[in-house]
């Protein structure tokens, strides 16, 4: 008897000291520093701490007991890591998430990184993501906790360096490796039968432009090329590039050769109408561009190829008189 006594008393002991945990533990991530919110195995909110509320503008009160958690972080319903964690569907990070750690599990947790719209602090932040699940002894899930850092500064830092390194300082087109990157990207994709087109355009006479009215007019004739260029190219998907020097490429993905050619004549005619004067060319009194054009055929295997073929049509344009443009017709495979 005195035992069962001792052992209830025991009981009661571990009880509150367990109630008594589990307040310090819930105080203690209030105070974190680190913005964390915490889901039960039903996906509801159980903690939503200061840090949270500061991050992201929304009160506990309006969160605690719900599944509206979302709403901090975007305009629309959609699942928050912990969500994934907590529905078992952590494989579909990559279709919902910037950036994820490939070797995210339950043993290590969940890593992940996103641009959040953050819509009730009217902000845009790239946050990078931590969720761990919690389990008992028996191997139940009791919670997942979410951890967030605000990475803006250092993601748009990395940005910025990633556009200076695929950007012509001069013009502020793309420079020759992203173009060489994005025509083998549009390549593999599968455009090899008529549904990828490359222009190349060259200012006629430039070294004779540069002689006569010196290397900052001829930078700033540059610029006015590469503006209209940047026009042309607006479309999502076309590439705007400076191949170097005075030669520039236009990569236009599903573009067959009559789209290919309208918009080469364009090109062409757009650069004559900015009516920079060029006495010395023998091509017209203002600055002009030959052009050459090439698509995608059944024939060449190679993204090169393409460059080559409309490389050939350029050349062409010029010993033809220049200020015109000359299209690729190479039906033939190329002799083995």
């Amino acid at each position: 008897m005195e035992a069962d006594v001792e052992r209830r008393g025991a009981g009661g002991r571990d009880e509150r000291a367990g109630v008594a945990d589990h307040s310090f533990a819930v105080e203690l991530m209030q105070h974190l520093v680190v913005p964390t919110f915490v889901l039960d195995p039903q996906g509801r909110v159980l903690i939503w701490n200061r840090a949270c509320e500061r991050l992201t503008g929304v009160n506990a009160e309006d969160v605690l007991g719900t599944k509206d958690h979302c709403f901090a972080f975007y305009d629309e319903r959609r699942p928050c890591l912990a969500d994934l964690v907590v529905e078992g569907r952590a494989a579909e990070m990559a279709a919902l998430y910037t950036n994820h750690d490939r070797n995210s599990c339950s043993a290590i947790g969940f890593h992940a990184e996103n641009w959040c719209r953050m819509p009730r602090a009217g902000s845009r932040l790239y946050l990078a993501v931590d969720a761990g699940p919690i389990f008992d002894g028996a191997g139940n899930l009791l919670a997942v906790v979410e951890t967030l850092r605000d990475m803006t500064v250092q993601k748009e830092a990395q940005l910025q360096l990633e556009q200076l390194a695929s950007k012509d300082p001069l013009t502020g087109l793309a420079n020759r490796r992203a173009f060489d990157e994005r025509l083998e990207q549009e390549w593999q994709r599968g455009c090899r039968a008529g549904a990828l087109a490359v222009v190349m355009l060259d200012v006629d006479h430039f070294k004779t432009y540069n002689d006569n009215c010196g290397h900052p007019e001829g930078d700033t004739c540059l610029r006015s090329v590469s503006s209209v260029l940047a026009g042309v190219a607006a479309r999502t998907g076309d590439l705007a590039a400076r191949y170097g020097g005075e030669e520039f490429v236009l990569v236009l993905p599903g573009t067959n050769e009559a789209g290919a050619r309208a918009v080469a004549e364009r090109v062409r005619v757009a650069i004559e109408a900015l009516g920079i004067a060029h006495p010395a060319s023998s091509a017209a009194p203002v600055v002009t561009v030959s052009v050459g054009v090439a698509v995608a055929d059944a024939w060449h295997t190679r993204a090169a190829d393409l460059v080559a073929r409309a490389d050939a049509a350029l050349y062409r344009a010029k010993r033809l008189g220049r200020n015109r443009v000359e299209v690729d017709l190479d039906l033939e495979p190329a002799p083995s």
